[in-house]
């Protein structure tokens, strides 16, 4: 089963850092994309950050943003840092046959991360 399951938020306050963690599972994510996205009310959805193993390209969408695989446990993360209150959001991750944004094959459930001021 293709499945993507993020992990890692939660309540936060502002100036602190938070990791997420997307798991791949059904597929590797050599063979992907992993793009990382959030959505808040009110705001169109985000994009955030994208990696693609085969290759190493990556996008960062902010200075306090970084991506990074890890190919043992088929797993993504997001770091963040400096966290404002206008990072609250849903965050989610999903994986593209091509390139993030342009084509999304499978998305997760998304895990929801709060920054308090």
């Amino acid at each position: 089963e293709v499945q993507l399951v993020e992990s890692g938020g939660g309540l936060v306050q502002a100036g602190e850092s938070l990791i997420l963690s997307c798991k791949a599972s059904g597929f590797t994510i050599d063979a992907y994309a992993i793009g990382w996205y959030r959505q808040a009310p009110g705001k169109e959805r985000e994009e955030l950050a994208c990696i693609r193993t085969s290759d190493g390209n990556t996008y960062l969408s902010d200075p306090r943003i970084g991506i990074f695989d890890d190919i043992g446990k088929n797993m993504v993360h997001l770091h963040m840092n400096l966290l404002r209150p206008e990072d609250t959001a849903v965050y989610y991750c999903a994986a593209s046959s091509s390139w993030c944004a342009k084509r999304i094959d499978y998305w997760g459930q998304g895990t929801q991360v709060t920054v308090s001021s």
